[in-house]
Parts: C-alpha cells; structure tokens; sequence
C-alpha cells in the first residue's frame, strides 16, 4: 500500500475519533439546558465531559496537522477556501471552552444561566458545520485549474450540505443522550433515556438519507456496505437502550459514527477534495500530497507515539468512568 493511501486511511481515523469523542460533547452541551431543570442538574451533566472535552477537542487539531504535513495541497485548498465557515466553527470551539470554564467562576445564577445558554449555542454551531463541510468535501466544490477554491460561503449551504450538517447535528445529539444516560443517575438518566428513542428516529431518517445521498453520488460497493451497516449498528443502538443497557446503546452510536465516516472517505477515495468545475482539477491523493521522505518520517513518528496518546486517553476515561449525579461528583 501507498504512504498516500496510508495517511489517508490515517486522516479518516482521527476524524472518527474526533466526531466520536467530541460528538458526545456537542450533544451535552446542546442538550445541558435542556435536561438540566435547575442549577445543581446542569452542573450535574457538565461534570460527565468536565474531564474530558479538552483532550477530545484534542483529536481535531492533530487531524488538521496531518493533513497539514500529509496533503499540503488539500489543506492549501481546505483552509482558503473554507475560511470563513472555518473561522465560525473556531469561534464557536473558544466560546465553548470559555463557557465550560467560565460558568463557575461567580455563583450568580443569571451568570451561569448566559453561560449555559453561550454553551448550547457554541456547541450546536460546529455540530451543524462539520457536517456541512464534509458533505461538500464529498460532493464537491468548484475549485479551478490552480487549485483555488471559487466558490464562498454561499455556496457551502447548498441542500446537500445542509444535510450533511443535519445529519451530524442529529447523530451527535443521539450519541450525547446516550452518553448521559450512561453517565447519569436519578431523573437526568431517566430524561435521557426517554429522548433517546424519539430523537434517534428522527436521526435514523436523516442520516439514511443523507448517506443514500452521498454514496449515490460518489459511492462504491464498498462504500455502500459500510453506510449500510452503520445503519445496523444505529438500530442496534436504540433497541439497547430500550432495554437499559446503555453502555451497549452507546457502543452503538459510536460505531454508527464510526461506519458513516469510512463510508463518506471511501466514496471519496482516491480523491481528497473533488472539483465541480471540472474532475480534472481535483485534489487526489497523488497530486495533493508530500513527498515520500516526508510520509515516511510521519509515519515512524505516528507508530511510535500514537499508542502512547491512546493508552493516555483510554487512563483518563477509566479513572472517571463512574457515574455522576447531582449530589455526588463522578469518582474513580
């Protein structure tokens, strides 16, 4: 196999594991408000990401540096072309950080109330534009013989994108439900479990049309398969919740993320970023990428520290893997 093809699949990993960790998180930050009745309940919930959201945001930033250090043509294109929805979605990561952060720092409850309210909306923003974003990276976007991007961000929020961002937001609010009904005790976990069913549903429809969508237009059997059984996977994951095995149901949502992100790279695989304008101006994994002294260099780099990144990870989740409520913290 290729050093190209091998850092594609590498990208795709780390994307899976940004939207199946930070997924999670956007889903309870959107949801706080929501199932959070009072003070002590919204604490409560925040808790269950309060040791983990950072080193989840983490997971982006070394997917950005890979396809920085990978595809330096790709990230070129990406990120010019991009900016401006890039740009909403970091201003909208800062304002959650500060959110989470800041909530505490005065007892006033009109305080902690505009910082609850800050925090739903800065988690619902890239929620809803990641998926945008990746929708158009598979369909495609006008990107010209020098490999500029030409369009703006107008025509990122075409109905095919749009899904693309319904369907991300839908999915990581499933996978937030789960992850407090999982997390939770008391009325919290049972709030969670009964939006759980109605609002994965709702999901299901969106993300089968979505994929349908997507692989009917640059899908292969491959492709196909993998967004078929991410469906499985997601049906799975609600009948386990309906039998109270929420560790099981959230398993399932996170597999259903998973599956639907292979599904969307190998449809886009060979290329990086199509062009609409016209297929030979497409960003491939051939023409977008570093030399092969460089692939290599990255790749005994990530072989020998990427273990030691999840092995780190993996401590940190065991050691709060309790579960929290309202008048007790989460402990190891």
């Amino acid at each position: 196999m290729e050093l190209t093809t091998v850092w594609f699949a590498l990208i795709a990993v780390l994307w899976i594991g940004y939207f199946v960790l930070e997924g999670f998180d956007f889903g309870v930050g959107v949801l706080s408000p929501i199932l959070g009745k009072t003070e002590p309940e919204r604490r409560a919930i925040l808790r269950t990401i309060g040791p983990v959201w950072d080193g989840n945001e983490v997971w982006v930033l070394v997917a950005g540096g890979a396809t920085f250090a990978a595809f330096p043509e790709w990230y070129a294109t990406l990120f010019s072309g991009f900016y401006l929805a890039l740009f909403l979605l970091l201003v909208a990561l800062i304002t959650r950080g500060v959110a989470i952060e800041y909530r505490n720092k005065r007892s006033s409850l009109a305080w902690r109330t505009r910082w609850d309210l800050l925090l739903a909306i800065a988690s619902f923003v890239p929620a809803l534009l990641w998926g945008v974003a990746f929708a158009n990276i598979v369909a495609g976007v006008p990107i010209d013989a020098q490999k500029n991007y030409t369009g703006d961000l107008f025509t990122l929020l075409n109905p095919f994108g749009l899904l693309g961002g319904l369907t991300t937001l839908s999915l990581f609010l499933t996978h937030g439900l789960v992850f407090l009904a999982l997390k939770t005790e008391g009325e919290i976990r049972e709030r969670a479990n009964r939006l759980v069913t109605p609002v994965g549903l709702v999901t299901a429809v969106i993300a089968v049309a979505f994929l349908a969508w997507a692989n009917a237009q640059t899908g292969t059997a491959v492709s196909w398969v993998v967004a078929a059984l991410a469906a499985l996977a997601f049906v799975g994951g609600l009948a386990a919740n309906r039998v109270k095995r929420e560790g099981w149901a959230f398993i399932g949502s996170a597999v259903t993320i998973a599956l639907a992100v292979v599904s969307l790279f190998t449809a886009l695989f060979p290329d990086v970023m199509p062009s609409s304008t016209n297929p030979a101006y497409s960003l491939t994994t051939t023409n977008a990428s570093s030399t092969e002294y460089t692939l290599t260099i990255m790749t005994v780099v990530a072989v020998i520290f990427t273990p030691i990144v999840l092995i780190y990870q993996g401590w940190t989740y065991y050691v709060f893997r309790k579960r929290v409520s309202v008048q007790r913290p989460a402990k190891s």
